[in-house]
């Protein structure tokens, strides 16, 4: 079995959520605290082992290159005739901390179709993928996990998280699953977006893959559905009905992050600055003489 060297990690949507921040600046570097989110999706990655760091970018996404690349000369010489040699090293490491690959993302709408455009990126061998807006702090990490239940049983498999909200379940893709072991779970189906009343579990499958190369082809193989978007779940569910297994991994000790839309991202920076040493006691502070009505 091949081993998991590569993620894929699409950033090529508009954020339109975000309007009109996002209208120059790519959503995926939108600040938690002092880091963009994608980087805190890149470490994971290369918290989990990962080598090489596959980027799906589109237009106006350069600031992600630029965060990711060596420093500015410039600033690092200020920095160091300033004394703050300690940033010096936080900026240097970004840079080294996996090998970046960038590809512009071609084709119709759909989170399919960044997924194909990475495929001379991947060649013939399993990978993973993280989405760019949104994350997941676990221990060990998201990732690790599912790369763990991997090389036991191959196949697909898709990191899961418990929806307690029961009105909630019709923003994700909710499985229907049988147990195999502990947190790991063989996958009947997936149904995107049910009503609360329909839905066959509260186990949202999605923001974590591991998927083998057969998925090029079936992603080729998909017809645009609605409003001409390609959809990886439909290619998933083409390579399982093929024969391929596909297990969910209920991610262990682990906290969501959808900073994908305004109040779960505003949740996010004010939890993370809460935790952050820098700034942690007057944060609380500041919330503890708000006059909230």
């Amino acid at each position: 079995m091949k081993k998991i060297r590569k993620v894929v990690i699409p950033a090529a949507g508009f954020g339109t959520r975000f309007l009109p921040q996002t209208k120059a600046m790519p959503k995926e570097m939108l600040p938690v605290v002092d880091k963009p989110v994608i980087q805190y999706v890149v470490e994971e990655a290369v918290d989990s082992g990962i080598k090489d760091v596959i980027i799906v970018t589109g237009s106006a996404k350069r600031a992600i290159e630029d965060h990711f690349d060596v420093p500015n000369s410039e600033l690092v010489k200020n920095l160091e005739e300033s004394g703050k040699t300690e940033f010096v090293e936080q900026i240097t490491r970004i840079s080294e901390m996996a090998n970046f690959i960038y590809i512009r993302q071609k084709g119709p709408y759909g989170n399919g179709t960044p997924i194909l455009s990475a495929e001379p990126a991947i060649e013939d061998e399993p990978f993973a993928v993280l989405w760019g807006d949104e994350f997941i702090y676990a221990t060990p990490p998201r990732l690790k996990q599912m790369i763990d239940v991997y090389e036991k049983y191959g196949g697909i498999v898709i990191s899961g998280v418990r929806i307690e909200k029961k009105e909630d379940l019709k923003r994700y893709g909710i499985a229907d699953v049988t147990q195999v072991e502990n947190n790991v779970y063989k996958i009947n189906e997936i149904v995107e977006k049910p009503e609360p009343d329909k839905a066959p579990s509260n186990l949202a499958t999605h923001g974590g893959y591991i998927l083998p190369p057969q998925i090029f082809d079936a992603l080729r193989s998909l017809n645009p559905g609605k409003g001409g978007e390609v959809w990886l779940v439909d290619a998933i569910n083409m390579l399982k009905d093929q024969g391929i297994p596909l297990y969910a991994v209920e991610i262990q000790n682990s906290k969501y992050y959808d900073t994908g839309n305004k109040l779960e991202y505003i949740k996010t920076v004010i939890e993370l600055g809460l935790k952050h040493p820098d700034i942690n006691g007057e944060l609380k502070q500041f919330i503890k003489e708000l006059k909230l009505d």
